[in-house]
């Protein structure tokens, strides 16, 4: 049940500011500050039993997750995909990064070319940013009148009730840096020739309109914060951090799904295979 579902760096639409988040806290579930080396220790201990749970998932096959994942330029989320979700069979998992639509989706409604990559039952699909981009940089950069992006608060409530009563989880992650952290990020892409290839010169243009875009995130998560579809503000400035916490929410989201193997074909304890 989604009242199950973990209250630790959940987002209260009712008590949220995020400017009062600190990237680089690192308080576990019991609001005891946890060592590095005891969070990577724990995420180890956790992608295994996700390995478990994929499984029971697939084989299962009633129900689906969804992981959505939205930061800042620099923010991890491909750091993210891979220090957790990579450890699990590649045969059930997608990860669908959304860009710049094309003229095909500009010619239909924002969420087109969403729903057509939501998961089929048994598996888990993450989205690398999302159906967000349409209440963040579309308002950001005011390309549809806030007439339009205003009303998608809803959509994107209703869209995502949808999906969780048809059995999708959704679980949605806000990779909390902080501007002297994406400087350092942003920097260190400079330094490096084999980095190059990831830094933008628009990216330099997107971090002026830092404060534009702290403001878009949080209306954006105090307005679809849901029992249906709950985000969570993930500290990340510490990647280690970033990585336990996401492996923790996520295990006990797949848990509080009870899952079942089906029941076996009548019959099977009699079989001798010659």
């Amino acid at each position: 049940m989604a009242s199950e579902y973990p209250k630790w760096l959940r987002v209260d639409p009712d008590d949220f500011d995020l400017s009062k988040l600190d990237p680089r806290d690192r308080r576990g579930p019991d609001g005891e500050k946890i060592e590095r080396e005891v969070a990577e220790a724990k995420h180890l201990e956790n992608l295994e039993e996700l390995k478990h749970l994929q499984y029971l998932l697939y084989a299962e096959s009633k129900r689906s997750v969804l992981v959505v994942l939205q930061a800042t330029d620099t923010g991890g989320k491909d750091g993210a995909i891979r220090k957790t979700f990579g450890a699990l069979n590649p045969a059930g998992v997608t990860v669908h990064p959304f860009g710049k639509p094309s003229e095909e989706e500009l010619a239909h409604d924002y969420l087109w070319r969403i729903h057509h990559h939501t998961p089929q039952d048994g598996h888990i699909t993450i989205f690398n940013r999302s159906h967000y981009e349409d209440v963040l940089v579309v308002r950001v950069h005011d390309l549809v009148p806030k007439g339009v992006w205003s009303k998608r608060y809803k959509h994107i409530r209703n869209f995502e009730e949808m999906l969780y009563d048809e059995g999708t989880t959704v679980i949605k992650f806000f990779l909390n840096i902080s501007k002297d952290e994406q400087k350092e990020r942003l920097q260190a892409r400079l330094d490096d020739p084999e980095r190059h290839w990831k830094f933008n010169v628009g990216d330099l243009a997107e971090r002026e309109l830092w404060d534009d875009y702290r403001e878009a995130f949080e209306v954006a998560m105090k307005e679809t914060s849901t029992d249906c579809a709950p985000w969570y503000a993930i500290p990340a400035d510490r990647k280690w951090f970033r990585n336990y916490a996401i492996s923790t929410i996520v295990l006990e989201h797949l848990r509080s799904l009870d899952m079942k193997y089906p029941e076996p074909e009548e019959g099977l304890d009699d079989i001798v295979i010659e």
